[in-house]
């Protein structure tokens, strides 16, 4: 749900026009150790030059909203953060005339005329997932023979971080034309991280300093609140790591310090989470003249984030991670911040504007201060570098409208800080300090592998403005598991088990039926006004006040199940054509209007009830709106389901969700 009135400016840049960086290419990393490094140097590129020049706009803003029943737009677009002046956050939601309402329009934007139309979905392995079924078969390969218990317990970390050149404590390599120059420095061998978070290791040459716990490498593990993106019933799970420039570890006089570089960290998470404490305005020790800004992160932060996939026997005793990640990683991703600015400086969305990478190198700047790097699987599981149009795809969501000279290319959501998700979403004090863990999950060995694989042991942290859990706004609005808006099987029968009318209900929960429209919006309505009845009784907690595991947790079936459908898509490398493969297409993808509401092809031809839509018409006029799509999501903006005001930050001192 991307609104891009960039018709207003003229595309500066054609296909295949490349310039080097003005003042960006002489950039150099000196994080850890001084160490001299060759220049990052990229060049600029037009985005058409990739088969889908949106590959910013994910899967997931394609979605029908069931009438306006189901709104997991407003967890990406939203005016709160931007509102506040919380990093260089876009408002979203209709705040800023520019950008538009992205929850209320399918408003995606054409590049240029010559280019194929954003309101064509490009992303067929999840909505014509037939067509990645007839790749794969293409390669002979019998499915069947896959043992994906063993595939996920294997490593494929610790090759790919073995290709690291360069100083081992420092990330970037400073080897010129290296695919591997932006490995992050995180040894998974060091993992997992220890009971403070902290990442040590037995090799001195991988330490920044030494403390009384061991060698430290600087990095340190965030625990935080899941969001709706990875999560164990979507098949993906993070782990996420914070590193700081050395400056913060050190006090006054250069001497290497634990408690400094906790305060320091600590100072930092005030920041993001928008509580810095009456008076404070710089971070301590060495790093005293570095100024404290609401929602920014200083020069040369750091952030590695493996991307793994679901082993339900992982909860961090009997495996080397908790919450359900798997030793075998789906991609290791990179962000160092490079470049700093202020929330109050002139802002403008640049999505016609090219991109700045280095091909060779691997790497890509997001628009707003940060390189980015990242390395996926190749077709036998190995992580191998990113090409642009795959990269790309992380700029869509960690990105923001920081605008600088050269222009270039700025995208994101409205609900990052400072174009980061995971740490404004941190728990609080040491719980939020430690590997991340999905809600403290724990196994059930007695459980069949078609139940339910185990529980969870941490509450529904209070939403700063909603007043309510993180958690219970995100079902009352999306009435499912993910930002898809779909339902897994073990928690369809849950929620038909927990709400029925011998419980006190309403109604049972019913079942989504697709015979009419009019069944289905009937359907919808009155799951989401169930749902809405269950959170608020909070029967989604349990008598702990934990969130009841089938609403987080597949079974062993399903998540072995969910594996092999995105093995599929590794076998196929075809990433480009999407990263969620379901089998078949979701029910929110599929044609559901009444007469009123109807759209057709962009060519014109009706859409036949059920078919699943691969476009939808655009604006033909001669306007700034030209090229822009035009067609509602049908979310009702008087209506209760619409929140324009979302804030990803909880209430502090951190409080629960209760049972009472």
């Amino acid at each position: 749900m991307k609104k891009n009135y960039f018709y207003l400016f003229i595309l500066l840049f054609l296909n295949g026009l490349t310039f080097f960086g003005c003042g960006m290419g002489n950039n150099e990393d000196n994080s850890a150790n001084k160490t001299s490094i060759a220049s990052m140097k990229g060049e600029f590129r037009s985005r058409t030059n990739f088969e889908n020049p949106y590959a910013n706009v994910p899967a997931q803003c394609y979605i029908e909203t069931s009438d306006g029943t189901q709104n997991a737009c407003l967890f990406c677009h939203s005016n709160a953060p931007a509102r506040a002046k919380l990093g260089s956050t876009l408002a979203q939601a209709g705040f800023d005339p520019y950008i538009g309402n992205l929850q209320l329009e399918y408003a995606f934007g054409a590049v240029n005329k010559f280019t194929v139309s954003p309101n064509i979905n490009p992303w067929e392995n999840t909505v014509t997932p037939h067509k990645l079924d007839d790749a794969f078969a293409k390669l002979s390969i019998n499915e069947n023979s896959w043992d994906m218990q063993s595939y996920i317990k294997s490593d494929n970390w610790q090759e790919a971080y073995n290709k690291k050149g360069g100083d081992t404590k420092v990330s970037n390599s400073g080897i010129k034309d290296d695919p591997f120059r932006l490995f992050p420095a995180l040894n998974p061998s060091s993992l997992p991280a220890q009971d403070d978070g902290f990442v040590r290791t037995k090799e001195k040459d991988e330490a920044i300093f030494s403390d009384t716990k061991g060698l430290n490498t600087g990095w340190r593990a965030i625990n935080f609140m899941p969001y709706g993106i990875f999560t164990p019933h979507a098949g993906s799970v993070s782990g996420v790591y914070v590193r700081l420039d050395s400056k913060f570890m050190q006090d006054k006089d250069g001497k290497y310090s634990l408690d400094i570089y906790k305060t320091n960290l600590e100072l930092l998470e005030q920041a993001i989470q928008d509580r810095i404490k009456n008076g404070t305005t710089h971070y301590t020790g060495k790093a005293s003249d570095e100024p404290l800004h609401r929602g920014l992160y200083p020069l040369k932060t750091e952030f590695a984030h493996p991307l793994h996939y679901v082993d339900v026997d992982s909860d961090g005793k009997s495996s080397k991670f908790p919450g359900t990640r798997a030793s075998h990683v789906k991609e290791i991703r990179y962000m160092y911040k490079w470049k700093m600015h202020s929330p109050y400086e002139i802002f403008v969305k640049e999505e016609d504007a090219p991109l700045y990478y280095n091909e060779k190198e691997t790497w890509m700047d997001n628009g707003a201060g940060w390189w980015m790097s990242g390395f996926i699987e190749d077709a036998s599981g190995k992580l191998r570098p990113q090409a642009p149009e795959e990269l790309m795809q992380c700029i869509g969501c960690h990105s923001s409208n920081y605008h600088y000279e050269p222009s270039q290319f700025t995208s994101g959501t409205g609900n990052t800080i400072d174009t980061v998700w995971s740490f404004s979403r941190k728990f609080a004090g040491d719980a939020g300090w430690k590997e991340m863990d999905y809600l403290d999950y724990k196994r059930d060995l007695n459980v069949k592998s078609n139940e339910t694989s185990g529980e969870a042991h941490r509450g529904d942290p209070i939403n700063k403005n909603a007043n309510i859990g993180e958690f219970r706004k995100f079902l009352n609005h999306v009435v499912g598991a993910s930002l898809y808006g779909d339902m897994p099987k073990s928690m369809e029968s849950y929620l038909q088990t927990a709400i029925t009318k011998t419980n006190g209900y309403a109604n049972d929960f019913p079942s989504i039926k697709l015979e009419s429209v009019e069944q289905l919006q009937s359907i919808q309505k009155q799951r989401l006004k169930l749902t809405r009845e269950y959170t608020n009784k909070k029967d989604y907690l349990t008598a702990e006040g934990f969130i009841q595991a089938p609403l987080l947790y597949p079974t062993l079936d399903e998540s072995l199940a969910t594996a092999k459908g995105y093995r599929k898509v590794v076998a196929t490398q075809r990433y480009t054509k999407g990263k969620d493969y379901f089998g078949k297409a979701p029910f929110t993808y599929r044609y559901y209007r009444d007469k009123k509401n109807g759209f057709t092809h962009i060519d014109g031809k009706p859409y036949v009830l059920g078919e699943v839509i691969t476009d939808r018409p655009y604006h033909t006029e001669e306007t700034i709106l030209k090229g822009v799509g035009k067609i509602s999501t049908l979310i009702d903006e008087e209506g209760d389901n619409y929140d324009e005001e979302y804030m990803p930050l909880f209430k502090y001192p951190q409080t629960f969700e209760s049972k009472k």
